[in-house]
Formats: C-alpha cells, sequence, structure tokens
C-alpha cells in the first residue's frame, strides 16, 4: 500500500453511502486526490436524480474538502498511450476512465476502484476497497 491513493466514482459513491470500510481505508491513507472526471461524473448522476439539490450539495461539500487533480498536457499523453495501448490488444475502456487511469499514472496514485477494466492498464496500481 503505497499510502496515495486516487478515488474512482465508484469508490466516492460508497463513501457517500457511509460505506465504514471505506471511511476505515481513507483514515489510514496518507494522502488522498479526487480527479476532476469524477466530479463531473458525480455531478451528473445528482442532475438526473430525484433529489439533485441534496445530491449537489452533498458533492459541493466534498469537493470543497477535497484535493482536486485536473488534466494537463501531461495528463493527455498518458491518456494517449494507454487508449493506444489498450486498442492494440482490444480491450477499450470507457473514455471517463481513461482520463482518470491517466491522472493516477501521471501522479504516481494507486486508483482505488471496484472496476476490474483497470486491470488492463499496464503501470498502474489498482486496489479495490
Amino acid at each position: 500500500m503505497s499510502g496515495r491513493y486516487l478515488l474512482d466514482t465508484n469508490v466516492i459513491i460508497a463513501l457517500f453511502a457511509r460505506e465504514t470500510s471505506i471511511a476505515h481505508q481513507l483514515e489510514q491513507a496518507q494522502e488522498v486526490f479526487v480527479p476532476s472526471i469524477a466530479l463531473g461524473e458525480l455531478y451528473y448522476g445528482a442532475y438526473k436524480s430525484g433529489r439533485a439539490a441534496q445530491n449537489l450539495a452533498k458533492i459541493d461539500e466534498f469537493a470543497a474538502s477535497s484535493s482536486i487533480l485536473s488534466c494537463s498536457a501531461e495528463t493527455a499523453q498518458e491518456y494517449g498511450l494507454i487508449k493506444d495501448a489498450l486498442h492494440a490488444r482490444g480491450k477499450p475502456i470507457p473514455e471517463n476512465d481513461l482520463w482518470i487511469a491517466a491522472i493516477a499514472r501521471q501522479y504516481d496514485l494507486v486508483l482505488v476502484t471496484r472496476d476490474t477494466h483497470f486491470d488492463a492498464i499496464d503501470d498502474l496500481g489498482r486496489e479495490a476497497w
């Protein structure tokens, strides 16, 4: 365990659902980051939900207390490398997940996710909480 983590959207949703295992893991982490892409996915989910105002407030509060990592030219280069490698092997994954993986590789973070398709990405540390 590196102690430096990037949270995928599904793990943040589990945190919002008050899964105690997630809170326990976060307490032990050295550093935790959130990709801006995951925030976008959360906001999308909130806008289409039946409780938009409540969900938006929860996301706003979470974002204000989190270290957010955005995309840069270096992220774009990682994205291109990852997408090319997956394409060559015939193993595409969703576009947003490519960007999340690129941020994780760029900053040498362990991606915390419940999606197994990330296993197809070389040089990406992954943990399932």
